[in-house]
């Protein structure tokens, strides 16, 4: 089949592939671990009844149990001399049932390409260059090189395709993390862009984080591609391990629903990747029968960042927090504190808990009240790796001179933390190390500029390119209640100015100095405050406590009336401070609060359990 047999294929309507091979061998009972392309020789009876559920479900591209045959993976299992065997194999299997199309797999080498790895790229280019030879050989329809996270490397798959079966139709499909960007920061335009310079023959994306994602990028890549067909096989949602094993959550369902708006947005070759069975396949063969107009689909994109209005919710795309505050839903966010230790267990079980109360984030701070502790952004990663959560990293300006805070920036983006807090951070003198430098290069503001306007476009601070743009969401803080709301107001101007995307507040206890913010806020700047406030709440564990806020922390003011309560109600303090957080939820949302920000005391992250579920229910 060349380009033109594909395109007269294609004519007819959408092609429906089957899903995933993989997951659907580790689900009849392989181990995760082992060389599942050997199973073509082994035990072909099991790769040939995966093929046939996926045609009884009505796939008509059948891709063949060669992902991984190339001649690096199987050394690496032990197969090096098996390229050709278990690639031919592979191929007879899928064309022993009779579907309309049999399209050869070819994955990723699994090694790195010099200079980021020891492979040369004429050596990557002649191992690609066996396996489609092989696999046309046999017999397939079409060659599919999938799952590519190196744009580099798929070119090279592109090329050296061309070179074994010249005249074969080749799609090249690329993957991408949770930031649209492949592994290596190509974004999907630059891909698709590419990949239609070098001639493939259709192009797309499968595998990542799930339909919503792969309906993101296709729009993104369709200016690129002209006429070249689209496809799109994603996962069946972003995989979560649960006992040891990857489980993939979006329902058939909800995959043949998003295959409807993926062909709407002019996708040609539609099916599944890594969690997707036969019941996905025979619910996307349903769903394209319907011949009413599908609904229209709005997703949130990461996408390439766009420039946007001063103070508009930016980098939304690439963040849960971003999305939850764009979409006005009620954001509740904790402060923890990274451990006095290099053992983060203890916050990683804590933050569990919280998100199982309802918390949407967990904001991490860096090292506050200057003492020592364990790196922010480590105990961020910590968090969203052990706890399932999304994390904050306070980043502050103190201590830190221009050239280590770009560098400290990189370096969370690397790590996978999009939230930011900007804050100067407490001065050195008050906390372990008073001898401490406590140099601070850049203000709050500046260093709001420095990422939303200089490394979110691509480039730092001398104006030199950092390659891809980052796509952090920054925010800063505000005090509502500080001894000059005037001052105040016109430094958070500044910072709303220079890009905040959202704001947190100091603790309040009464929804006046909420109204006083906003209200002086449009009074001296003209304009209502339009970021995102998270109000701050403490709700003091003990009138002892709330005596010491109210008295010794500056910019907290706790009302006289609260404080009577709680010490009329000696040990019941707690349930009585927890019943007037309730009502003060209830007023801050009346008078348009985004979400809470909680500050947990003493450690008592589960008190901030229960201020997060009384906080839902308010």
């Amino acid at each position: 089949m060349d380009a033109s047999d594909l395109r007269a294929l294609l004519s007819s309507g959408p092609l429906v592939t089957d899903g995933g091979m993989g997951t659907a061998l580790i689900a009849s009972g392989a181990a995760p671990g082992d060389c599942l392309e050997a199973l073509n020789v082994e035990d072909p009876g099991r790769v040939e009844r995966v093929h046939e559920d996926f045609l009884d479900g009505g796939a008509a591209l059948i891709l063949t149990n060669t992902f991984g045959a190339n001649r690096y993976r199987l050394a690496a299992h032990g197969h090096p001399d098996h390229v050709v065997a278990f690639n031919r194999a592979g191929v007879e299997l899928a064309r022993r049932l009779g579907p309309s199309a049999v399209g050869g797999s070819i994955g990723p080498l699994g090694i790195r390409l010099a200079p980021y790895g020891r492979v040369r790229e004429d050596d990557a280019r002649a191992a690609y260059a066996e396996q489609a030879a092989a696999l046309a050989e046999a017999g397939v329809d079409l060659l599919v090189i999938e799952t590519q996270a190196d744009l580099r490397e798929m070119e090279l798959a592109l090329l050296a395709a061309r070179e074994a079966a010249p005249g074969l139709a080749v799609l090249v499909s690329a993957a991408f993390t949770r930031d649209d960007r492949t592994m290596l920061g190509s974004g999907p335009a630059e891909v698709a862009g590419r990949l239609a310079e070098l001639g493939a023959d259709a192009i797309g994306v499968n595998c990542g984080e799930g339909p919503a994602q792969a309906l993101r990028l296709v729009r993104a890549m369709r200016p690129a591609v002209g006429a070249i067909p689209l496809a799109a096989r994603p996962n069946a949602g972003g995989p979560a391990e649960v006992g040891g094993r990857f489980v993939y959550p979006a329902t058939p369902a909800y995959v043949a629903g998003m295959a409807r708006a993926l062909v709407a947005e002019g996708v040609a070759i539609v099916g599944g990747c890594c969690g997707t069975g036969p019941a996905h396949t025979a619910a996307i063969v349903d769903a394209l029968a319907d011949t009413a107009p599908p609904p229209a689909v709005e997703v949130v994109g990461a996408l390439e960042p766009a420039a946007s209005a001063p103070g508009a919710v930016t980098g939304s795309a690439s963040t849960g927090l971003g999305s939850a505050l764009g979409r006005g839903d009620l954001v509740l966010a904790v402060e923890m504190e990274p451990p006095r230790s290099f053992d983060p267990s203890t916050i990683v079980a804590a933050a569990g808990t919280l998100r199982e109360a309802g918390a949407d984030v967990v904001d991490v701070a860096d090292s506050p009240m200057a003492k020592m502790r364990m790196s922010a952004w480590a105990a961020c990663r910590a968090i969203q790796d052990g706890a399932g959560i999304e994390t904050t990293l306070h980043f502050p300006t103190r201590g830190r001179n221009l050239l280590r805070l770009q560098g400290d920036l990189l370096g969370a983006h690397a790590l996978g933390i999009r939230n930011l807090f900007v804050c100067v951070g407490d001065p050195v003198t008050i906390g372990d190390y008073p001898q401490a430098l406590n140099d601070v290069d850049v203000t709050a503001t500046g260093l709001l500029s420095l990422i939303t306007a200089e490394l979110n476009a691509g480039r730092d601070r001398a104006g030199a390119s950092i390659g891809e743009p980052t796509s952090f969401l920054a925010g800063a803080a505000v005090s509502p209640n500080g001894p000059d709301l005037d001052r105040e107001i016109r430094l958070l101007h500044k910072k709303v100015s220079a890009g905040a995307a959202f704001l947190l507040t100091q603790p309040v206890y009464e929804v006046g100095s909420i109204d006083r913010l906003f209200a002086t806020y449009e009074a001296l700047v003209g304009e209502p405050l339009r970021v995102p406030v998270l109000a701050g709440v403490l709700p003091p564990v003990t009138s002892r406590h709330a005596e010491f806020l109210h008295n010794e922390v500056p910019g907290i003011v706790i009302p006289d009336e609260l404080r009577d309560r709680l010490r009329a109600a000696g040990d019941d303090a707690w349930t009585v401070s927890l019943a007037a957080t309730a009502d003060l939820v209830a007023s801050l949302r009346a008078a348009g609060i985004a979400g809470l920000y909680v500050m947990p005391q003493f450690g008592r992250y589960d008190l901030a359990a229960e201020v997060v579920e009384t906080a839902r229910t308010s």
